[in-house]
């Protein structure tokens, strides 16, 4: 009698049954994978620079060390120059509440017949009292205070896990014998794609920062360095930024010339993704575009804003590392650094 299952279905049942539990490993054990990834992801994409400093005699210590503090310095001082933006947001979100009530009520009342969707957007918004409620919403001062301790923790494990990668590098792939250098070639290839789209960010920054001067949006550096920090959460990002520019042109203009901003802001991103990213990437990224999307929805909701972040690079290094393919072709391989000491 035949088996119930062949060989075959009985593989792909173990492995669905294996995707499932890993994926919920990974959601439970986020407060601590999370950030032990994204200090991977860093250790990676800063390899050369601590190669670099290495090879101007620099000790192992003093290069993590080095390397930490830059990181760490560069993160914590983009958070803080976005806060500012995101405070003035959040301040005005009774008056961005009430303009697009007053867009609904503008809408509704063009279009007859429609009364019972009407008063259910209506409710949705709010009147007078939705501000209330949006500010309710708002966390508190001891919401940030429970929260503090988790925060810490996970900066902790970063920094950590930074510190000791970058500190150990170079043993853990020599102690990788034959892999090691599909390893080192897995590594390039994050690295040098995060520095090409790190550059086309930057410029696509100063250009955003630029349009939102020209235009008189308040916030325009800021607007510009958040636009240069979200790109990198390929399609995600610029669409909140995209949004945020509504809810700002809402706030600073109102009426039809709110559109402007976050137009404004589309007309340059698809520039830039048409053609300046294919121009200065070219073929780095075999991957589908429907692949990084779900790639980045997934881990938005499997870590948060840390996985949509991660996402693509732990893809990249995934995909150099399986297909062993060289994302870089112009440039010529070098031979690893991991053998007999």
């Amino acid at each position: 009698m035949d088996k119930l299952l062949s060989d075959k279905a009985q593989r792909i049942m173990i492995a669905i049954l294996a995707a499932v539990a890993t994926t919920a490993a990974l959601y439970f054990a986020r407060q601590i994978l999370a950030p032990i990834v994204f200090g991977l992801v860093v250790g990676v994409v800063a390899s050369p620079v601590a190669a670099w400093m290495r090879a101007r005699g620099l000790p192992n210590v003093l290069s993590a060390a080095a390397l930490l503090l830059g990181a760490t310095t560069v993160i914590a001082l983009a958070f803080l120059a976005v806060a500012p933006l995101i405070s003035a947001l959040v301040a005005r979100l009774p008056q961005i509440m009430i303009e697009i009530r007053g867009w609904v009520e503008a809408v509704s009342g063009a279009l007859r017949g429609i009364e019972s969707l009407s008063e259910e957007i209506e409710r949705t918004v709010g009147t007078g009292g939705g501000g209330e409620e949006g500010a309710q919403a708002i966390p508190t001062m001891m919401d940030a205070l429970w929260a503090a301790p988790d925060f810490g923790a996970q900066v902790l494990i970063f920094m950590g896990t930074l510190f000791f990668f970058t500190l150990a590098r170079d043993d853990l792939y020599r102690a990788a014998g034959a892999v090691a250098e599909t390893l080192d070639r897995a590594d390039r290839a994050v690295s040098r794609y995060f520095a090409a789209v790190t550059m086309i960010n930057i410029g696509l920054g100063v250009t955003v920062g630029a349009a939102m001067a020209g235009i008189g949006v308040n916030y325009a550096i800021l607007w510009g360095l958040v636009a240069a920090i979200m790109n990198f959460v390929l399609y995600l990002g610029p669409l909140l930024v995209a949004l945020g520019l509504l809810a700002a042109g809402l706030v600073q203009f109102g009426g039809a010339f709110a559109l402007l901003p976050p137009l404004t802001f589309l007309a340059i991103n698809l520039t830039e993704a048409q053609f300046v990213t294919p121009a200065f990437v070219g073929q780095q990224l075999h991957m589908s575009p429907l692949f990084v999307f779900l790639a980045i929805v997934f881990g938005l909701w499997l870590w948060g804003p840390v996985g949509a972040i991660v996402a693509l690079p732990v893809a990249v290094w995934l995909g150099a590392l399986l297909a062993g393919v060289d994302y870089s072709p112009s440039r010529p391989m070098k031979k690893p650094r991991y053998g007999n000491p």
